[in-house]
């Protein structure tokens, strides 16, 4: 972990990264890309330390409220947040503005800050956005080593559901020959009916892989599953899109579990509610620097 004095926070869509790297160690993450351009180990967290004073200055100067996204690129509760509350320090000034919040994780330890959320949601709008993939206990054990299962996430998102907090999951990647079963999306999705959730985002089942996240995959494939990195190699040799040969079933399984239980599902439906500004509380200004 290393400090930093970050010379701009929000990006033109209102989504900020407190964090840069990520210590979660998830096999497929996308994040590790060489087209980011990390200067430092993945693992190495970068910790912009002065996101609070940059945030709270960019909320003074705004004229109309918005929702505040974060957790795009790296996840705002990293491990190190427990000690550094660069997150917590960051709800509590959308908080204090009457901002909204919408972030993305994996950790449970979002329950510290329930708080803030629901605090956020009464006055404005917040929303919890969790990653659910993988159902089995070991494998999600194996895929997402340094977070809890998606169980715990389950259990995360039932605790936003008895306070009216909304939440939204995304249920990407599925892994071709690993987690694309009707078995796993079926869990998964039980979970998110039970949870209430409002919208699932889904880009199709399979993953994408560029350099510097193929290779770290491939040899976490290896590690754990001797043989599957070549099976993806013949498979789908350098492709980007890496499309499970069960996609057209499990996507009908997808979209038609969803309509049934009144669930957003398209995943440009799931981003224009996650951004729009509630009608009681003020205009949205999506754009507004």
């Amino acid at each position: 972990m290393h400090f930093t004095e970050a010379k701009s926070l929000l990006s033109r869509y209102n989504g900020m990264n407190l964090y840069r790297g990520c210590a979660h160690g998830c096999v497929y993450c996308d994040s590790r890309s060489t087209c980011y351009q990390f200067t430092h180990a993945f693992e190495d967290i970068e910790v912009k330390q002065n996101a609070p004073e940059l945030l709270e200055e960019i909320l003074r100067k705004r004229r109309k409220k918005c929702v505040i996204s974060t957790g795009s690129m790296s996840d705002p509760y990293q491990p190190c947040e427990r000690d550094l509350l660069l997150t917590r320090r960051c709800l509590e000034l959308l908080d204090r503005y009457g901002f909204g919040a919408s972030v993305i994780t994996k950790s449970d330890l979002v329950l510290r800050d329930l708080d803030l959320f629901d605090s956020i949601n009464r006055k404005a709008k917040s929303v919890l956005q969790m990653t659910l993939t993988v159902s089995d206990e070991a494998l999600s054990r194996i895929l997402e080593p340094g977070v809890c299962t998606s169980a715990r996430r389950y259990e995360v998102l039932k605790a936003f559901q008895r306070r009216d907090i909304p939440t939204v999951v995304w249920m990407t990647p599925l892994l071709p020959f690993l987690t694309d079963t009707e078995e796993n999306v079926r869990q998964i999705l039980d979970w998110c009916f039970d949870a209430g959730v409002k919208g699932i985002v889904c880009f199709g089942a399979g993953l994408t892989l560029r350099d510097g996240n193929r290779e770290y995959f491939y040899r976490a494939l290896d590690r754990h599953f001797p043989g599957l990195s070549d099976r993806y190699r013949r498979t789908y040799a350098n492709a980007y899109e890496c499309s499970s040969p069960r996609a057209p079933a499990l996507l009908r399984l997808f979209h038609d579990s969803c309509e049934r239980y009144g669930v957003l599902h398209d995943p440009e439906a799931c981003f224009r509610y996650l951004a729009a500004w509630p009608e009681n509380t003020g205009q949205l200004s999506l754009f507004d620097e």
